[in-house]
């Protein structure tokens, strides 16, 4: 019987406690970084954005503006600049007429974005001593000039995402509600994309696309986060659901570019947030909801790779769990599964 002075138990103690105090710190200080680095850097960075006027004109924009704020591109008139907004090509531009500037955008691709290339406009035609006129091509809706409802939707997608996983995983436990748990969270994922959408569409009238194609989309979003979550909790348990929602909450939440868009996060941020469900679910539904699809492959790509490697995940889970008991799944899921 160990000696009641020894202090091997405290030692042991003491270990776990600095572990845990110094991962902790460590967690808040990425999630710090997640959510401040971005802000305190944020702005243009390499924004798409016609030109289109005189050589002379569009010459000296590109020498203004060629830097990494700006990715200027010459357009022939003013039609293609329009043309190339509602493709999703650039995020605006401005054409020098006669009778002034045409400043072209698209606030409902980014607000901030709309709002720097209006600025922009405005700026060359104090310089040219003529007016600068703002088309909106692609705004926001009547009711919700502002996108306060898409702004909106950015927590409900993440914990929307998360909760489910936590709910099924007490009620399904184990290897034996593996597969049920899959099906929870499909069939949640299809009830809660129609509910956001009819909520945003209908209730707020924040949204303005198809409704079946944005709540589809809106499913797949919510079905690669909740599923990539249930698969982490299945082969890991809480460490690896621990560390999923880390990561959709401290750096997919902070990177989605849903309020502002991607073009005004900075460089390498804004393309990991695209690759995470958060920020690849509000591309989707920003293209669903506003450009009717222009812009939703390549997010659908993304969730689709999510939604596989959230298969994979349970399918190992599942593996790992019949390779230890050596037996068929049991109709009920012991103490030890249940951390599954």
């Amino acid at each position: 019987m160990p000696d009641a002075t020894s202090p091997a138990p405290a030692t042991g103690a003491g270990r776990k406690l600095a572990a845990l105090v110094l991962g902790l710190a460590a967690l808040v200080t990425v999630m710090l970084c997640a959510f401040a680095l971005p802000s305190v850097h944020s702005g243009p960075h390499e924004v798409p954005v016609g030109a289109a006027g005189p050589a002379q004109f569009t010459q000296a924009l590109e020498a203004k503006l060629g830097d990494d704020e700006w990715d200027v591109r010459v357009y022939e008139d003013a039609d293609a600049i329009a043309a190339a907004v509602h493709d999703r090509d650039i995020t605006g531009g401005v054409a020098l007429a006669s009778e002034g500037i045409d400043v072209y955008v698209a606030s409902a691709g980014g607000s901030t974005t709309a709002a720097a290339v209006t600025t922009l406009g405005n700026t060359l035609a104090a310089q040219q001593h003529t007016e600068a006129t703002v088309h909106d091509l692609v705004p926001f809706t009547e009711d919700d000039p502002r996108g306060s409802g898409l702004t909106a939707a950015a927590m409900p997608i993440v914990f929307g995402g998360i909760l489910p996983v936590v709910a099924l995983s007490t009620l399904f436990p184990g290897r034996a509600g593996l597969r049920t748990r899959l099906l929870g969270v499909l069939l949640y994922a299809v009830a809660a994309g129609a509910a956001i959408t009819a909520l945003l569409q209908f209730g707020t009238g924040s949204l303005d696309g198809g409704y079946g194609v944005t709540s589809l989309g809106l499913a797949l979003g919510i079905t690669a986060l909740s599923g990539t979550m249930l698969g982490l909790h299945a082969l890991w348990g809480m460490p690896g659901f621990a560390l999923g929602g880390a990561v959709v909450m401290f750096l997919g939440n902070p990177l989605s570019g849903l309020p502002t868009g991607p073009h005004w996060l900075p460089s390498g941020w804004a393309e990991l947030g695209q690759l995470l469900p958060p920020g690849a679910t509000g591309s989707l539904l920003r293209a669903n909801a506003y450009f009717d699809g222009t812009g939703a492959m390549t997010p659908v790509l993304v969730l689709s790779a999510w939604v596989l490697l959230a298969l994979c995940l349970a399918a190992l889970a599942g593996r790992r769990r019949a390779g230890r008991t050596g037996t068929p799944a049991p109709v009920t899921a012991s103490p030890e599964e249940a951390v599954v």
